[in-house]
C-alpha cells in the first residue's frame, strides 16, 4: 500500500479493524499530506517560469516537474522513502497537467463511469458494478478548481450564478457538474467514460449484447440510408450504438453531427460536428440544437446525426428525414419502442406543431423507418432488447412490427441475467429498400422460433 492509499484508508478496508489507524487519526494524516502537498505545489509555482512551459509537450512537462519536484523535497528535508516520494511526484504532476486525484481513475480502462460526490466521496462503475473508491479531493475548493479546469476546456464556466453545466473529455468522455447552492454536499461530477478506441459491431457481439444476425442486419440498415430512432434509458448504450451504426456509413457520404456536448467518434473523412452553446451571464447568445439543425440543413448534409432528441428539434429533424436526408439518425430516452413514438408525438407538441393526433403520428411514421431498442439489465450488462419496423398507420394508430427481441427467462444465483435472442418470424418491409442499394439479407435471419442464447 502506497503512502496515499495508507492515509486515507479506513478501519476495515485493509488487513482487518486493527491494522488501520482510528478515522480522526486517518483524518489527521490525510490532512497532514495535503499540507504537504500544498506547500511543495506552492513553492513549485513560486519556480516555475509559466510562459517557458506553455511551449512544452504534457510529456516534456511531466519530466520537467519530476525534476523540480525531486529537488523540493531534498530541500523540505521531508523523510520519505522512494515509493511515498514517488507517490507525491505523481500527485503534483496530476495537478499540474491533469485532473489531480482523478488521472489514476481515467487511465483505468476498466472504470466506464466517475461519480463524484463532494471532496470525500468518488464512486466508480466498473461492468456494471458500483464501487468506492479511496479517491479524494483536499476540500471544496480543490475539487472546484478541478471543475473549472474541465469546462473551461471546452469555452464553458460554472459558478453560483451558472451552477450546471455539460462538458467533455479530451478522449471524449462525457461531463456533467451541478454545484452548490442546487448540491447540498459540495459539487457533484458524473463522468461517462468513452474508450479510446471506439467499440465496433463486432465486440458487441463479443460481448453478447446482440447476435451476429441482429449485428447484420443494423449494418445492412445504417448502409441503406433507413433512418434510424436508437431508444433505452439512462446508460443503456444508446450513444455508443448509435456510435457503431454512424460508422458503417459510407465514406463518400456528407455527415453532420449534432450534440450538446460532442461525443460521437466518427472516423468517416467528411464529417461537420456542431455542438450547442448555452446562455451567457447576461442569459444571451445561447444556440439550441434546434438552431443548428436548421442551419445544418443549409449545409448540404447526406445524414444528420442528432445526439438526442428531447424537444422542439424532434419537429426539425422528422421533417429532415422526410425531404431528402435518409438514412439520418437520433437517440430518444425511453423504455420501449413504443413509448419512444409516444414522446417524440409530445416533443412535436412542445414545437408547436399543433395539429390533429393523427397528422402528427403519420409525420413520426413516414419518418423512422426502424425503432432499435436497448436496455441496461439488473446484472449491469447492456443488451438490444427489441429491433422493430415501423410499418405505417392504421386509422389513428402507428403500426409496427417486432422482428427481433430478447426475452428475459430468469436470474441465477450469483445474479446474471438468464434468457435469450428471438426471431419473431416477420420478414422485414424495408427488404426490398435493402435490395434496391445492393444488399442482401438470408431469409432463415428471421425464421420464427430460431433462438440464440
Amino acid at each position: 500500500m502506497n503512502l496515499r492509499q495508507q492515509l486515507v484508508s479506513q478501519p476495515g478496508t485493509a488487513d482487518g479493524p486493527s491494522s488501520s489507524p482510528p478515522p480522526d487519526a486517518a483524518e489527521r494524516d490525510l490532512h497532514a499530506y495535503q499540507r504537504m502537498k500544498s506547500r511543495v505545489h506552492q513553492r513549485l509555482l513560486e519556480r516555475l517560469d509559466l510562459h517557458a512551459l506553455e511551449a512544452m509537450t504534457p510529456e516534456r512537462l511531466r519530466q520537467e516537474l519530476g525534476v523540480l519536484v525531486e529537488r523540493l523535497l531534498g530541500e523540505e528535508n521531508l523523510v520519505l522513502n522512494a515509493a511515498e516520494r514517488r507517490t507525491l511526484v505523481r500527485d503534483i504532476q496530476d495537478e499540474m497537467v491533469g485532473l489531480g486525484p482523478l488521472e489514476p481513475l481515467l487511465a483505468d480502462a476498466t472504470v466506464s463511469d466517475i461519480l463524484i460526490n463532494g471532496p470525500r466521496q468518488v464512486w466508480v462503475e466498473r461492468r456494471g458494478k458500483l464501487n468506492l473508491t479511496d479517491v479524494v479531493f483536499a476540500d471544496d475548493d480543490h475539487l472546484m478548481k478541478i471543475v473549472d479546469k474541465i469546462v473551461s476546456r471546452v469555452g464553458r464556466r460554472v459558478d453560483e450564478s451558472c451552477p450546471m453545466a455539460d462538458a467533455r473529455l479530451p478522449d471524449g468522455s462525457r461531463v456533467n457538474v451541478i454545484i452548490p447552492p442546487l448540491a447540498l454536499d459540495g459539487a457533484q461530477v458524473s463522468i461517462r467514460r468513452f474508450a479510446v478506441v471506439p467499440l465496433g459491431i463486432h465486440e458487441l457481439v463479443e460481448y453478447q449484447s446482440l447476435t451476429p444476425g441482429m449485428a447484420q442486419l443494423l449494418q445492412a440498415l445504417a448502409r441503406a440510408r433507413v433512418n434510424l430512432l436508437v431508444s433505452g434509458g439512462t446508460g443503456s448504450g444508446k450513444t455508443t450504438l448509435l456510435n457503431i451504426l454512424s460508422g458503417c456509413i459510407d465514406e463518400g457520404e456528407r455527415i453532420v453531427t449534432i450534440e450538446d456536448a460532442a461525443e460521437l467518434q466518427l472516423r468517416q473523412p467528411h464529417v461537420v460536428r456542431l455542438e450547442t452553446r448555452p446562455p451567457n451571464i447576461e442569459g444571451r447568445g445561447e444556440v439550441t440544437q434546434r438552431e443548428l439543425l436548421r442551419n445544418a440543413l443549409r449545409m448540404r448534409p447526406d445524414r444528420i446525426i442528432l445526439g438526442e432528441v428531447r424537444g422542439a428539434e424532434a419537429l426539425d429533424m422528422l421533417q429532415a428525414m422526410n425531404t431528402g436526408h435518409e438514412g439520418s439518425m437520433t437517440t430518444v430516452h425511453a423504455n420501449t419502442p413504443r413509448d419512444a413514438l409516444s414522446r417524440l408525438e409530445n416533443m412535436l407538441s412542445m414545437a408547436g406543431f399543433n395539429v390533429p393526433v393523427r397528422v402528427a403520428r403519420a409525420q413520426i411514421a413516414s419518418a423512422i423507418g426502424v425503432v432499435v431498442q436497448t436496455n441496461r439489465l439488473s446484472d449491469g450488462r447492456r443488451k438490444i432488447t427489441s429491433i422493430a419496423e415501423i410499418t405505417g398507420m392504421e386509422g389513428e394508430m402507428i403500426t409496427m412490427q417486432e422482428i427481433f427481441v430478447f426475452k428475459q427467462t430468469g436470474v441465477r444465483e450469483d445474479g446474471g441475467v438468464k434468457g435469450h435472442f428471438q426471431a419473431c418470424g416477420v420478414r422485414p418491409r424495408f427488404m426490398d429498400q435493402l435490395k434496391a442499394r445492393g444488399l442482401s439479407l438470408p431469409d432463415k435471419l428471421f425464421e420464427p422460433g430460431v433462438r440464440w442464447e
